[in-house]
């Protein structure tokens, strides 16, 4: 169904009197993206074959048989079904209001030792002898924990006796803190941990193998190697887990590469600097008045409403969670826990922060496909409407499922396929992965058929076309990343993969294809010439892909990894930082934008959204990821507050504002041609963005910078203690969080009453847009106009 002819009235359609050669453009993006999965797929392999061994069994000297492969696989289930990455971490990545049970595991374990060689030689505890006798039993337990007696001929794991006194002291604490022992219930509270997190003692037991494994991998040295399995994480002076060598050197070697990519790409932007915008060579109305919205096109407005709502339920769980770190296991007196417990209002604040933002992007894409295209493809608003079921289904039933898992209502393969996985960001079944993932073929589909005929003529579009198509193939193919790892996969391997779904997929392809995305809509509204998008966008796409893919490995420092996957991520991942240092001309470049004409303030917010959406890619994705990002500032960063410093402030505050944006311009195209009123939405955005800010200014950042202090000078296991954590000056610092939170939530109900407006009414004037600069004749305001490239 053609809808649209061709014409060449605005700048974005005209002929490019000096034809681009894209040839070495496109073939930087495939040397980068040839070269990049090269390298990630070679020390994929790696990972494989240095991964932490799963020792076939446990054994004491004595020989009693502590533990076999399969307690501790199926212990690594258990976790899962408590929540996992959603309840205290391991290995640094997971939630922060619980302890880091690797850590916290190593350090009770250390101190087993210490107490009874104390207890030993001089009647008394560890903490309480001289500075030498100190110095001399800590070195006696270096030599004996450091030391790998993992057999690999027969897969025996060989332990004293004494350490295997040590587990089960350690297992008894366990057992009682994920249960129901009275004398831990204010650790409980403490932690967000519910009663009876764990109801049966078998698999407490099997729970107790796994985190076990987890603390012997953080301390016990590679064969022929004087660095862990996690390469000396978590910093713990008793075990003699320090900064190695190697990890000082790659991060001053990623500072180097920081320094010297900025300075590269502040001569390129020099160099190639576009001229200013002529506002007389701009449309005189807005070209996208006279666009036809196709059936499948306003089929797509039932998204932005899911999108609204799923925004409101989502903020509202994080308030709910963020709560639960003054009030363990209850809100405001009520027992939440009882039927919410954090595990579960954690993963859901995550999951549907994942679920709206991309529902956003998709629909967005199924709104612009025919739009550029000017065709309609038949029974293309069937495959929309079929898609929003099975969006719906996915939702409600990967939601439903994470709460019987961690409610300890499913078996381990059930909780596998339908429940909760455990891993921060795909916590859902893998039954549900599958069905996401023949969505997002589907919405390939669909965007394919609709986009081709566009992609088929010869003009100079083609290669922006191309970019579109590639980008919205990668969204879906990225995903499939998350089916690679089993139920009973080694948890190095699984979180390799993990974060080709984050990494790649979220922080990856996704951001190509806002890019694209936005490039399309500038040069609909005549405000790009294609030629000149083009050119940008596989630019900019061959940039941040260039340390964006290696630089994946920037996640995996201390999971398991060997050394050259810190050498990789730090290097690489230096260079994601470097676009960012000019965010701030694209902000401007936007805000010009913005004032240029009348017609353009029509769009006034949803352009200023990507102006957020800059700032917050500088200050989130760039100030904030680089504080983080070095490895001896990982070291002793990872898994404190200072991760969802970055976190908050780059996925709500870049991908989040983004998709808001992406939202407020499809509406814009699929209201009325009445203006929008200011007042509400003029209200949402500035509280959104305020409250983001005071949020992680007041209270994220300062707790995670003193959790920082106290890692570098206790250790991990002190800065995630309920003895640290629960002082008053953190009890205050928690508390302040509420300034931000209360903003931020009202904002965001501001932004779901003004959609709301949009169909009801309330949200507009009277009056029509003011569509041009002069006196527009009513008949022409509402004439077709072509909708092709």
């Amino acid at each position: 169904m053609p809808i649209g002819s061709y014409s060449t009235n605005y700048p974005f359609q005209t002929p490019n009197p000096y034809p681009m050669k894209y040839k070495k453009l496109w073939l930087g993006f495939i040397v980068v993206i040839v070269g990049s999965f090269s390298v990630l797929g070679y020390y994929g392999s790696e990972i494989y074959r240095q991964a932490p061994p799963i020792p076939n069994k446990v054994i004491s000297t004595s020989g009693q048989v502590v533990f076999t492969a399969q307690d501790i696989m199926d212990g690594q289930n258990v976790w899962q079904s408590t929540g996992g990455q959603e309840l205290g971490s391991v290995w640094g990545h997971g939630a922060y209001v619980a302890p880091d049970w690797s850590a916290e595991w190593l350090h009770k374990e250390a101190m087993f030792f210490l107490d009874t060689w104390a207890q030993q030689a001089k009647g008394t505890t560890f903490d309480a002898l001289d500075v030498e006798t100190k110095a001399m039993l800590q070195a006696r337990l270096q030599k004996q924990i450091r030391n790998n007696t993992y057999d690999p001929a027969t897969g025996t794991l060989s332990i004293s006796d004494l350490r295997a006194q040590a587990i089960a002291d350690v297992s008894q604490h366990y057992t009682g803190l994920f249960m129901q022992d009275p004398a831990l219930a204010k650790y409980r509270d403490a932690y967000a941990m519910k009663d009876f997190t764990v109801e049966d003692p078998e698999r407490m037991r099997k729970l107790n193998a796994f985190f076990f494994w987890t603390s012997w991998a953080c301390v016990t040295e590679r064969p022929g190697q004087d660095i862990s399995y996690t390469n000396n994480w978590p910093s713990e002076e008793l075990v003699g887990n320090r900064p190695s060598g190697d990890l000082l050197i790659w991060t001053g070697f990623s500072v180097i590469i920081l320094i010297a990519g900025i300075g590269l790409l502040a001569y390129y932007y020099a160099s190639h600097k576009e001229d200013e915008l002529d506002p007389s060579q701009l449309p005189k109305e807005d070209p996208l008045l006279g666009l036809k919205a196709t059936p499948s096109m306003r089929a797509t407005l039932k998204y932005f409403w899911i999108v609204t709502a799923l925004i409101v339920v989502q903020i509202t769980l994080g308030v709910v969670t963020a709560h639960y770190g003054v009030e363990g296991q209850a809100l405001y007196g009520f027992p939440l826990a009882d039927m919410l417990p954090y595990s579960v209002t954690r993963t859901w604040h995550v999951q549907l922060g994942i679920f709206w933002i991309a529902t956003s992007w998709l629909a967005t894409g199924l709104y612009i496909a025919p739009a550029v295209s000017g065709y309609e493809p038949k029974f293309q608003k069937l495959g929309v409407n079929f898609l929003f079921i099975c969006l719906l289904i996915i939702v409600a039933g990967s939601l439903a499922g994470q709460w019987y898992g961690v409610m300890q209502k499913l078996g381990y393969g059930e909780n596998f396929w339908f429940g909760h996985q455990g891993y921060e960001y795909v916590d859902m079944g893998r039954f549900w992965q599958i069905f996401l993932l023949v969505g997002l073929f589907l919405w390939l589909f669909l965007m394919v058929r609709a986009i081709w005929p566009a992609f088929k003529r010869e003009v100079e579009g083609r290669h922006l076309l191309g970019m579109f198509l590639i980008s919205s193939a990668a969204i879906a193919l990225f995903w499939a990343a998350g089916l690679m790892w089993g139920q009973h996969t080694n948890l190095a391997i699984a979180e390799y993969w993990r974060w080709w779904v984050v990494h790649l997929w979220v922080e990856g392809f996704f951001e190509v294809f806002a890019t694209v995305v936005i490039a399309f809509l500038f040069v609909r509204m005549g405000l790009l010439q294609t030629h000149v998008a083009t050119a940008t966008v596989l630019f900019s796409t061959i940039i941040f892909l260039f340390g964006g893919i290696i630089g994946t490995f920037h996640h995996l420092y201390f999971s398991g990894t060997p050394t050259s996957i810190m050498a990789l991520g730090a290097s690489f991942s230096a260079l994601e930082v470097v676009p960012l240092v000019l965010i701030g001309f694209e902000a401007y470049h936007n805000l010009t934008i913005s004032r240029l004409t009348k017609w353009i303030r029509a769009y006034k917010w949803p352009i200023y959204c990507f102006i957020a959406v800059a700032f917050w890619n500088l200050v989130g994705a760039g100030i904030f990821g680089f504080l983080i990002n070095p490895p001896i500032a990982l070291y002793y960063m990872q898994g404190l507050n200072t991760t969802p410093v970055h976190a908050h402030t780059a996925l709500f505050g870049v991908y989040g504002v983004l998709g808001i944006g992406l939202m407020l311009f499809v509406l814009k195209g699929l209201s009325t041609r009445r203006r929008w009123k200011d007042g509400v939405i003029r209200f949402a955005f500035w509280s959104i963005n305020i409250g983001l800010a005071l949020m992680v200014l007041i209270s994220v950042l300062p707790i995670g910078l003193m959790q920082t202090w106290a890692s570098v000078k206790y250790g991990l296991w002190y800065a995630r203690s309920m003895e640290f954590m629960q002082t008053d000056t953190m009890e205050v610092l928690r508390w302040l969080r509420l300034i931000g939170d209360t903003i931020f939530a009202i904002g965001a109900g501001a932004l779901a009453w003004f959609v709301i407006g949009l169909k009801t009414g309330h949200s507009l004037e009277d009056d029509i847009d003011v569509t041009s600069d002069f006196n527009v004749p009513e008949e022409s305001q509402t004439k077709e106009i072509p909708v092709e490239v």
